[in-house]
């Protein structure tokens, strides 16, 4: 049996979500200035996630979507799945020495590899 809500109800849990919208962009602002400054790209990303699950549902009306919220959560874990693999093989990529991208030549202002 679904609810109905009035519009003054309605207005109200919108005002609620924008005001939690502006108070994240806020925290965005300050968070690299004055706490967890080692950890600045992790925190944004969790900002901009909840900041971004905040407007698909409410303010796209997907709240009470099942398939769309499974399918959005399966290809979000696909993609954090992937990027993780990626991220562990950079990690321990053998090669560093001789690539043009990692080399210490390159990275430290010198000729590139290109130009010998």
């Amino acid at each position: 049996m679904a609810t109905t809500k009035t519009y003054e109800e309605e207005r109200a849990g919108y005002y609620k979500i924008l005001v939690g919208l502006l108070l994240l962009t806020a925290v965005t602002l300050i968070q690299p200035h004055y706490f967890l400054a080692n950890a600045t790209f992790g925190v944004q990303m969790l900002i901009g996630l909840v900041k971004a699950y905040l407007i698909v549902m409410y303010y796209m009306h997907l709240k009470g979507e099942r398939l769309i919220i499974s399918t959005v959560f399966f290809a979000s874990f696909l993609v954090l799945f992937f990027f993780v693999i990626v991220m562990i093989d950079v990690n321990h990529f053998q090669f560093g020495d001789v690539s043009h991208i990692t080399s210490e030549i390159t990275s430290a202002g010198g000729t590139s590899a290109s130009h010998h």
